[in-house]
């Protein structure tokens, strides 16, 4: 079992930036492959970005490319989300997942956390 927690949500303005976490429990972090997701009210869960466990394989959406960052450190069996120029649209609740073997750009994850929200101001 893994047992994931997400931080690090918030307000922010369009073009700010925030950094989310994905803190992981199990003693085999290095193992799962990661990832993120998003769901705005009424939507389906949105693919954002995913990583590998070695760190070496990294998918992003289209429309973070340039703007998010995906990285991990399994010393803290922890992952990031670095989001900058953020828009109105990237407003959503987001949920950190993990699965072993695999990165996979849809939901396809074993595991999930509850979400950090992310509400972006115009």
């Amino acid at each position: 079992q893994v047992q994931l927690v997400e931080s690090g949500g918030g307000l922010v303005q369009a073009g700010g930036s925030l950094r989310l976490s994905c803190a992981a429990s199990g003693r085999t972090f290095s193992s799962y492959a990661m990832a993120w997701f998003r769901q705005a009210p009424g939507k389906e869960r949105d693919f954002v970005a995913a990583i590998s466990g070695s760190g070496r394989t990294i998918h992003y959406v289209d429309s973070g490319k340039g703007r998010f960052t995906i990285n991990r450190d399994n010393a803290k069996n922890t992952i990031y989300l670095q989001m900058n120029s953020l828009k109105p649209e990237d407003t959503a609740g987001y949920y950190c997942a993990a699965r072993l073997r695999g990165v996979f750009t849809t939901p396809k994850y074993d595991y999930w956390g509850q979400g950090t929200q992310v509400t972006v101001s115009s």
